[in-house]
């Protein structure tokens, strides 16, 4: 398989505290692969690194076939992101939104507009694809921030603990997008702290104070830690 993202011994370090120690693992295309650890275990810090928005201390890393000390650019061109927080504008419609990140994704205004009429209607957001996100509720504004993060055909889309805050429905239809975007073969990396939906990842890495401490299929840890869920073996590594 081909490999879209290829970690060696990524750190990264601020002054004597080490957020991220020497991690090396290797993302296939099309693979839904699950980040997995506790709030302040490293994940947003090497996610930071790996989408060229900051800088490794030492190692090596390429995403998409380019390198994160060099090529942050094309890394960037070649990648879809949705942050932890909602990121598109409260302030515009869903249909401003979505012209906005076309452009500035350097869509055509032809492809812009076939694209928010599809996108429009996938979503069934039909009847407020004139109001202001603002006035929606958290569940569609996330859906439409993964669609938006997808609007320019990216190899690889990074999501940043995407499901946090929304009800267990919502959190449902947001994993069935995601597989239907890896069954198109938009490999998916997302970070999450729910550690029931590593059961829905190919493989999953758990980090623990900046380390890679597992790497894996669910099923595989689950055996290996003779543990009945995710969340088991979590906090078996967890606490040591």
């Amino acid at each position: 398989m081909e490999k879209v993202i290829e970690a060696k011994s990524l750190t990264k370090s601020f002054g004597d505290f080490t957020a991220v120690n020497a991690i090396t693992f290797h993302v296939e295309k099309g693979e839904i692969f699950g980040f997995l650890g506790a709030n302040g275990a490293g994940k947003t810090t090497a996610m930071k690194m790996l989408i060229g928005i900051s800088n490794p201390t030492s190692g090596e890393a390429k995403v998409a076939g380019f390198d994160v000390f060099k090529q942050r650019e094309s890394i960037k061109n070649n990648i879809g992101y949705m942050s932890q927080k909602f990121a598109l504008y409260d302030d515009l419609t869903v249909k401003e939104n979505i012209t906005f990140f076309g452009g500035i994704y350097g869509l055509s205004r032809e492809v812009i507009k076939s694209k928010t009429q599809v996108l429009i209607k996938e979503l069934n957001l039909e009847e407020v694809e004139n109001q202001l996100v603002g006035s929606l509720p958290l569940g569609w504004k996330q859906k439409i921030s993964f669609s938006v993060a997808l609007l320019h055909n990216p190899k690889i889309v990074f999501l940043d603990e995407p499901t946090g805050g929304v009800d267990p429905i919502t959190r449902r239809q947001f994993w069935e997008m995601i597989y239907k975007a890896a069954n198109q073969g938009t490999t998916i990396f997302v970070t999450t702290h729910y550690m029931d939906e590593a059961e829905y990842c190919d493989r999953v890495s758990i980090m623990v104070n900046g380390k890679i401490e597992a790497l894996d299929t669910p099923k595989n840890l689950k055996n290996s830690y003779k543990a009945d869920s995710m969340n088991d073996v979590f906090l078996k590594l967890a606490r040591g």
